[in-house]
């Protein structure tokens, strides 16, 4: 786990306001074809984002390399979920280190 890449990806509220919406992915995000247990489409997020798709990949993909998210593909879709025990670990971390 890079601390330092967690934090940096952390320190952009859109993509925390993202983490919190994943975190209650059925309050947050209208219907999709796949399973919440799944993950969310991404195209769920950058419509509930109100940015364009490019944004928010690109958002995704500074979440996926901090370790907070993790994505798979499903047919034309790629799905995103938090990684819990990731996010557990940073904040178990966090709190040893201070």
């Amino acid at each position: 786990m890079d601390i330092d890449e967690i934090l940096k990806a952390l320190a952009n509220p859109i993509r925390r306001e993202i983490l919190g919406w994943l975190k209650d992915p059925q309050t947050h995000f209208t219907e999709q074809n796949h399973a919440w247990e799944e993950g969310v489409c991404v195209g769920r997020i950058y419509e509930r984002a109100g940015l364009s798709q490019s944004t928010v990949s690109t958002h995704m993909a500074v979440l996926e390399r901090a370790g907070l998210v993790t994505s798979q593909r499903a047919g034309q879709w790629v799905l995103y979920k938090r990684d819990e025990a990731a996010i557990a670990a940073f904040l178990q971390a966090m709190k040893s280190d201070l």
